[in-house]
């Protein structure tokens, strides 16, 4: 068992960027993300979130219960990956963007109708 503070060298903020990770931020790989091989940067955390993304698109939630780490490292872990260019962070759209209920009945309804 490794301090939380020992993974994060002491660090308890995300990335200077301001990277929004909210728990249900949806990360995954960048599509030319460099060797992430190298062990002197990269540490068996920052790995694993690595291998989560790898297999599809993850919350910020579920790569803290992946990889049984607290969502605050989970976030500096994942500034650390940003930074490096390695995963990318997209924030979900916000309730207000989504269409209305009443519009999305009406849209059903149509289509049984048909």
């Amino acid at each position: 068992m490794v301090r939380p503070y020992t993974v994060t060298a002491g660090r308890t903020s995300a990335s200077p960027q301001g990277a929004r990770c909210d728990l249900i931020a949806l990360v995954s790989l960048e599509s030319a993300a460099p060797d992430v091989h190298d062990d002197i940067v990269l540490g068996p955390e920052h790995r694993s979130i690595i291998d989560m993304c790898r297999a599809e698109t993850q919350t910020v939630a579920e790569l803290a219960a992946g990889t049984e780490v607290p969502v605050g490292v989970v976030r500096v872990l994942l500034g650390d990956l940003l930074e490096l260019g390695c995963v990318k962070v997209t924030s979900p759209v916000p309730p207000a963007r989504l269409p209305a209920e009443t519009i999305l009945r009406e849209v059903i309804d149509g289509l049984r109708a048909l």
